[in-house]
């Protein structure tokens, strides 16, 4: 896990001067150099189409466009400069339901406020080591969902019941 950071470039997107300045150093500790800034999510738009970015760390509350709005428009505006880029959804809200709001919005990873140099890694590694596909699908494009990669092929898979005594009759297939 000691990887060399330097040549990451991270681009933090948060309406809170202290927290970006914190992320900033933790991210420096670590060995970041190059991080650049933007304080809400047009702005780091406007970032991205100014240089290559490697991973996005963003809060999720902010105006006039929050993470969530940033996330859905790099994944699927027709002028997104990355639509392939980590994001990394940084929030002190952390209930389950806005975890899969996050997730289903097409982050790549969740990361909880307060924040640590040791959570914040975490995430990054997480990137590095464990790539995910992306899949679109009707209303979602971004990093595949599925966290876990296990070979189920028990009853109610994906929707088609394939249990002893099911239906004989070829099931329509189901989009992810």
């Amino acid at each position: 896990m000691g990887y060399n950071l330097s040549k990451l470039r991270v681009l933090i997107v948060d309406d809170s001067k202290n927290m970006r300045m914190l992320v900033k150093t933790i991210l420096n500790a670590l060995g970041v150099q190059t991080v650049r800034e933007a304080t809400d999510g047009q702005t780091a738009l406007q970032e991205l189409r100014g240089g290559p970015i490697d991973v996005v760390i963003v809060d999720w509350v902010m105006e006039p466009m929050d993470g969530l709005e940033f996330v859905r428009q790099v994944r699927t505006a027709e002028d997104s400069p990355n639509t392939f880029l980590p994001i990394i959804m940084m929030t002190g809200h952390t209930e389950r339901n806005r975890i899969f709001k996050a997730r289903d919005s097409g982050v790549t990873e969740f990361l909880a406020k307060p924040i640590t140099a040791k959570t914040l890694l975490l995430r990054l590694t997480n990137i590095i080591e464990n790539p995910r596909p992306f899949v679109r699908a009707k209303d979602y494009f971004g990093p595949d969902r599925r966290r876990r990669s296990e070979d189920y092929s028990g009853p109610e898979r994906r929707g088609t019941n394939r249990a002893e005594g099911a239906a004989t009759k070829d099931p329509k297939p189901v989009q992810a």
